[in-house]
């Protein structure tokens, strides 16, 4: 059986200073990294490791994939362009806190987090809705079973995880919060409900 394992990347500095990131390519903060060892030490404990790794090619991810890889003694992880996270056009940079008044009505408020759905030359949510498609695809050709772990980013993610178990977006959107270093589980035996399978102390969005 194919079990794909789906880890968000640890704090960063544009995380903590409430700033939306996009693609901008931002280090770990020292408490993303404490993050990380969390998760990477919980997923050894469980016993996992990976018979591949692939991460989005922002640094934020790939800090967060070596550091798991390492800890679970897997391969050293491979760089995905279908991994990184959604282009959100002119709100790349923007405040958190402004996204209401920048982009309303055309949003979706969720429990934590205020998304923005369609402001000028961003990556709408369908578009993500294809990329994951894309992404899960070409997996599934070169993988029939083992355990693959994506390290990715929390719009990407949502939607990889949407298309997977073929979900509406928007109910996807405000069903749970992808936080930093939370880790999913996409498999057949493992239901759309069920996927969590760890949660990490949020400092952040």
């Amino acid at each position: 059986m194919l079990k794909i394992y789906l880890a968000r990347h640890g704090q960063d500095t544009d995380n903590i200073a409430g700033i939306l990131n996009g693609r901008r390519d931002e280090p770990l903060t020292k408490k993303g990294t404490e993050q990380v060892h969390e998760t990477a030490d919980k997923i050894k404990e469980t016993g996992i490791s990976f018979d591949v790794v692939y991460s989005s090619p922002l640094q934020r991810a790939f800090e967060t994939a070596k550091i798991i890889s390492e800890t679970t003694n897997s391969p050293a992880p491979e760089k995905e362009p279908l991994l990184i996270e959604r282009d959100f056009g002119v709100m790349t940079g923007q405040n958190i806190s402004d996204v209401e008044k920048l982009c309303a009505p055309n949003i979706i408020k969720a429990e934590v987090i205020t998304y923005f759905l369609n402001p000028d030359g961003a990556e709408t949510f369908p578009d993500l809705m294809v990329r994951g498609k894309l992404l899960l695809d070409k997996i599934k050709k070169e993988y029939q079973s083992g355990n693959i772990l994506l390290v990715t980013h929390g719009d990407i993610g949502k939607m990889i995880y949407a298309q997977y178990y073929h979900l509406d977006w928007k109910q996807v959107l405000t069903q749970f919060h992808f936080g930093n270093c939370d880790l999913l589980l996409l498999s057949e035996d493992s239901p759309a409900d069920e996927s969590h399978i760890f949660k990490i102390s949020q400092y952040n969005h």
